[in-house]
């Protein structure tokens, strides 16, 4: 296999990544606080070919030599934190964040964060005592719980009128009375360094392989409180660009037809050559 042959292949893998990106924003336009993905590529193997003293001439405007490589790939893709827009759902339990912050959710016993608040609230089953008040718990949209800042699920109780603050405060105002209560704060957390998260299923975002919590959001970060707001009867919408996303696929595309016409005239000539009789 010679170097067209080799850089035609990997720049065509290389692509193929960047065009499942692309599709996988463009699936998620209408998700709520959705990110949008990045990719980030680099050379293979690019080197300089000498060429002999023979070749230089009166006028050359270029060294000796020419760049030699094969092709592209893509090293690491990055989220892009940046805010989205927001608009007005009136639901009291759909909340938008307006900053940098994520929120705390339990999926499987395990944290996880996220941006998209389109929660309810849903009846607690983990209460076990059937001469206890029944009480409901705040879940997001694939039913994980959202947790407060004490490190356990929202809850309040069953049938009680609740709100949500500026602060991220669950106001509650039970059944008969006129006075509203704080049963809850939730959790905002600000990550210091998002690049230790990795978007995950279910439009969540996970620590990567060995980051702790500490070292992506610093120490007390549950307790401590980010420079971010709450709005109430809103939703983030997601950041992806459609005009941006569709003029790059098509960059993509020409690019993967390109590389595949190189293949393709590779494996013309190595036909001939392997033809050719002295």
């Amino acid at each position: 296999m010679n170097n067209s042959m080799i850089s035609a292949l990997v720049s065509m893998t290389s692509m193929q990544q960047r065009l499942d990106l692309i599709a996988n924003n463009v699936a998620n336009v209408d998700t709520a606080g959705y990110k949008s993905k990045q990719a980030s590529f680099e050379d293979v193997l690019t080197g300089v070919q000498q060429q002999t003293s023979s070749l230089s001439r009166d006028g050359r405007a270029t060294p000796l030599g020419f760049n030699v490589g094969y092709g592209v790939k893509m090293t690491s893709i990055t989220q892009d934190m940046a805010q989205g827009e927001l608009s007005e759902t009136g639901n009291p339990t759909d909340l938008a964040i307006e900053g940098n912050a994520l929120f705390a959710v339990e999926v499987n016993g395990q944290k996880a964060w996220t941006r998209a608040g389109d929660f309810r609230f849903v009846p607690d089953e983990s209460v076990q005592d059937p001469n206890a008040a029944p009480r409901m718990r705040l879940v997001t949209s694939d039913g994980y719980a959202v947790l407060g800042r004490d490190n356990q699920p929202i809850t309040a109780p069953a049938n009680a009128t609740v709100a949500f603050d500026s602060s991220g405060n669950l106001l509650v105002r039970d059944s008969g009375s006129m006075n509203a209560r704080i049963a809850g704060q939730l959790q905002l957390v600000e990550p210091m360094r998002p690049e230790g998260l990795a978007a995950s299923s279910d439009n969540l975002f996970s620590l990567i392989s060995g980051a702790s919590e500490n070292m992506v959001f610093g120490e007390n970060a549950a307790t401590t409180v980010p420079e971010a707001t709450i709005r109430a009867g809103y939703l983030e919408n997601s950041n992806v660009d459609l005009t941006s996303e569709m003029t790059q696929m098509l960059e993509v595309q020409r690019t993967y037809q390109l590389a595949a016409r190189a293949l393709s005239s590779s494996d013309t000539m190595m036909n001939l050559a392997n033809t050719m009789r002295a």
